[in-house]
């Protein structure tokens, strides 16, 4: 059994027992986070697609951890006229832990 959720404006296929880094949530460690985006389910061969979200069902995880990504850094440049500028960003990020999909 497995699902395809939607957060943080991404879509993930995720089973029980997947853990997943998703955009930062306001839940602490050890928190159920339940995951209503769901737009597709396979149950033992059956698939329901959602139009566009699968009604009913849900997906629920438990906050594993937090962190943030790798940096990024990005140089900007403009010839002739001595601008230069050199920006680094690190993403931050929660560890869910798929603890049950609910149909």
């Amino acid at each position: 059994m497995y699902a395809i959720i939607k957060t943080g404006g991404k879509q993930f296929r995720v089973a029980v027992g997947d853990k997943i880094d998703v955009e930062k949530l306001p839940n602490g460690v050890g928190d159920k986070v339940t995951l209503g985006d769901v737009l597709m389910l396979e149950n033992e061969g059956n698939l329901t697609v959602g139009k566009p979200m699968v009604s009913g069902a849900q997906v629920v995880a438990t906050v594993v951890g937090e962190g943030k990504g790798v940096k990024t850094i990005h140089f900007d440049y403009r010839n002739k006229h001595r601008r230069r500028k050199t920006i680094g960003h690190r993403q931050q990020y929660t560890r869910l832990e798929i603890a049950e999909i609910k149909s």
